[in-house]
């Protein structure tokens, strides 16, 4: 999220590993896989690169062993896709079963644990599909424009100007920040996460308009207006990232 990471490989059991550098104020040296299974890694400026990639290469059966692991659950995520009765689905931090009906007026519903797709033919695999995006996509910009008027509030008086959201299905973040334009942009994605967890994505990238880089001053900030973040990106990084 926001700027210049350096690429780095290190070798592992005859596997290349590769991942992204980014040097900020952290006490220890953190390591994700994100959901297109590309890795980064962040660690202080006073850490030797030799004992970062150690660090990396010590953790290789680990990477290789989730990333085989995201590759099984995408595919058969993907697979699974059939919009059909009993099928599960992930909204705003929650699990919900799928539960398609006969219906002439075309819709989507949630409620008692259950999404509700009303469909004239439920068989029509496309109908359902189209359905169930324009029913993603319209939560996404009530959820993330809710999250935005809350987040905004908190640092308007900072001088940082209100942008515009724009959602899109991005692979390897949950959100940009496009200062010259006013937009951020948010991963459709995070509607799978609960809402605390889109709150920090949304002011992560508000405080990108003030402090550009990922420096000592940008997490000071952070910290200061949202103390528990490391615990919301955790829960996002961890769980949310499995139904990607």
């Amino acid at each position: 999220m926001g700027d210049q990471m350096m690429k780095h490989t290190v070798n592992y059991g005859g596997n290349e590993i590769t991942f992204e550098l980014e040097r900020k104020n952290v006490k220890n040296i953190n390591l994700n896989i994100r959901p297109d299974m590309s890795i980064a890694v962040s660690a202080n400026h006073n850490v030797p690169l030799d004992f970062i990639k150690d660090f990396v290469k010590d953790k290789g059966s680990w990477i290789l062993k989730n990333i085989v692991y995201f590759k099984e659950s995408q595919r058969e995520i993907k697979r699974e896709r059939e919009y059909i009765n009993g099928e599960s689905f992930k909204y705003l931090g929650r699990q919900y079963r799928l539960k398609v009906e006969k219906s002439e007026i075309e819709e989507v519903k949630y409620f008692r644990g259950f999404i509700y797709i009303y469909v004239r033919d439920t068989d029509d695999f496309k109908k359902k599909e189209r359905l169930f995006n324009n029913w993603t996509h319209e939560k996404a910009y009530i959820n993330f424009n809710e999250s935005l008027n809350k987040m905004y509030a908190i640092v308007e008086k900072y001088g940082i100007p209100e942008p515009k959201i724009h959602i899109r299905e991005m692979k390897a973040r949950w959100g940009s920040c496009h200062r010259e334009s006013g937009i951020i942009l948010l991963n459709l994605e995070l509607i799978k996460a609960p809402k605390y967890c889109i709150d920090y994505v949304v002011l992560h990238e508000l405080i990108h308009f003030k402090y550009k880089n990922h420096d000592e001053k940008f997490y000071t900030f952070l910290t200061s207006l949202m103390p528990d973040w490391e615990k919301r990106k955790k829960i996002l990084d961890e769980e949310v990232i499995r139904y990607l």
